[in-house]
């Protein structure tokens, strides 16, 4: 059955004049007409126990004739015959596969693991271990007791006589004493050596199996990911093995090539269709730990895709990156001989980059020549523009550092919201870490996120839109933007978050106000930049 599904009714200047960046756009709007064709035929958001990613590709075929193609993420048999979805780009669901066949196998070692791991022979070894080196423990202390109270007895007799038999008496019942406890000793060695040497032959017997095991996935592993197989508009095909050993990774990452963008594009291949325009888009809920909205478009992911897609887009036509750096220059606020106060523009690094040097700390440091400092002591996202401070010496770089690690430096934000956030104020607390999945994105997690707090206030509401003031009482990479985003949070993305939003102009987050200690007078300085937007 062909995945081909036409678009009817399009004229030639309406097709895109480059291949989208997958990690980088914003949709085109034939993609948009494929994904509002596609949602019509998907269930209904409520009615799904979770969300899922899915991506539309449109293509050209043979006959010059236009149309899409339709795909999700994840390895599982999509139920919804109603749409002709891609196949995987390798079935691994296919119960009579090699990968289905060894996966049992493994099944059955786990079982074999785990019977051992609570069987009642290695339970019953344990206890006796444990209860005869109670024991000993106990009869160690007894006999040492009864060893002192003795040998206390024959020092008060030897004080009290000069009898050299009694003297030799005393001597041959210490040693005798001595000789008893040390073949106690050894018997009790013995005997927990004896538990112990069978606890052993139980456990080496686990320690293969789970030997056989380790090796036994490695194996698998690199044949699963041999099987992907994947093309691109050069004519060439790789293995994601092959692909990820170029990238210095000797296994992909669980679910490599079973994303929604990957299959399109090699289904698009192996059928001679070409690509005009791709983009991904999330339905149903969203997952408790990363950031996923009903109906919005987002980038492919990095540690999964950028390999593989990094190879499968050679041969198309692709634009410049669409958020170029910005070149503006930083304006001063505040300075004298100890520190500057700053307004950084969006789109600016706080600190040079692995490609890119222009940052505040460049600007900084031909701003200020004699500054003997690390001058940055405090960071925004290249995106979030206002005030940052910089310390011209190593003694206020010292001060302020101190500063904002006792969170004594007040920062006030203003954030415009793509929403109505109802509420009128309150508190954020969601710890953040980074998502290894998908640098640089955050995700809440509980287990290992490092504390968020975040305070936030309305200040205006204006038709769609919520204008917020955000008082952070910690310092987490995009911890605003998380907060705003998260559905335990405001639910309500920063209006143009290309990560956690949808991308527009520029991210609408401005640090506008800042409140510290001077590190030399000992005054309380606050500083005000009122944001553009």
């Amino acid at each position: 059955m062909s995945c081909f599904i036409p678009l009817v009714d399009h004229h030639a200047d309406e097709l895109p004049q480059y291949f989208t960046n997958p990690f980088d756009y914003r949709p085109h709007p034939l993609c948009i007409e494929a994904k509002n064709a596609i949602k019509k035929l998907l269930p209904d958001p409520g009615t799904m126990a979770k969300g899922k990613m899915y991506g539309v590709l449109v293509v050209k075929n043979n006959d010059n004739q236009l149309g899409f193609l339709v795909s999700y993420s994840g390895n599982e048999k999509e139920t919804n015959t109603s749409i002709p979805f891609v196949p995987q780009v390798f079935d691994i669901t296919n119960p009579d596969g090699f990968f289905r066949q060894e996966e049992k196998a493994l099944t059955r070692l786990n079982d074999e693991i785990n019977a051992l791991l609570q069987s009642k022979t290695l339970l019953m070894l344990k206890h006796e271990l444990a209860e005869k080196e109670k024991k000993v423990k106990i009869e160690i202390a007894s006999i040492k007791t009864q060893i002192k109270q003795s040998k206390e007895k024959r020092e008060l007799l030897r004080d009290t006589t000069n009898d050299t038999s009694v003297l030799a008496q005393l001597i041959k019942e210490s040693q005798s004493e001595k000789s008893r406890f040390n073949a106690l000793k050894k018997k009790w060695k013995l005997e927990i050596k004896s538990i112990e040497d069978k606890l052993d032959h139980f456990n080496n017997h686990i320690s293969e199996l789970k030997k056989r095991r380790k090796t036994k996935s490695a194996q698998l592993q690199q044949r699963l990911f041999s099987s992907y197989i994947f093309n691109n508009a050069e004519g060439e095909h790789a293995s994601a093995l092959e692909i990820f050993n170029k990238h210095d990774l000797k296994i992909p990452p669980a679910g490599a090539g079973d994303c929604a963008a990957p299959k399109l594009l090699q289904y698009a291949y192996l059928s001679q269709l070409k690509p005009l325009a791709m983009s991904e888009f999330w339905w149903g809920p969203s997952p408790i730990t990363i950031i996923r909205k009903q109906d919005y478009f987002y980038p492919a992911c990095k540690s999964k895709c950028e390999p593989i897609l990094g190879f499968m887009l050679k041969g198309l036509s692709l634009p410049s990156p669409v958020e170029k750096l910005n070149s503006e220059s930083i304006t001063v606020l505040f300075e004298d001989d100890m520190i500057a106060v700053i307004n950084k523009p969006a789109g600016l690094l706080s600190v040079p980059g692995k490609e890119e040097n222009n940052s505040v700390y460049q600007q900084a440091k031909e701003l200020f020549p004699n500054a003997n400092g690390p001058l940055i002591v405090h960071r925004l996202d290249m995106s979030t523009s206002g005030i940052m401070l910089i310390a011209k010496t190593k003694m206020a770089h010292s001060i302020l550092q101190k500063q904002f690690l006792k969170q004594t430096i007040k920062k006030q934000y203003v954030a415009l919201l793509d929403g109505i956030v109802n509420e009128n104020e309150g508190v954020i607390d969601l710890p953040l870490r980074v998502d290894l999945d998908d640098r640089p994105k955050q995700m809440v997690c509980n287990d290992y996120g490092k504390k968020a707090i975040s305070r936030w206030k309305v200040i205006a509401r204006n038709k769609n839109f919520t204008r917020i003031h955000f008082f952070p009482q910690s310092g987490r990479t995009h911890q605003l933007r998380v907060h705003a985003a998260h559905p335990l949070g405001l639910n309500t993305p920063i209006v143009g978050d290309p990560l956690y939003g949808i991308k527009k102009d520029r991210l609408h987050l401005h640090a506008e106000r800042i409140e510290f200690i001077h590190p030399e007078s000992n005054q309380t300085l606050v500083f005000e930049c009122p944001a553009t937007f």
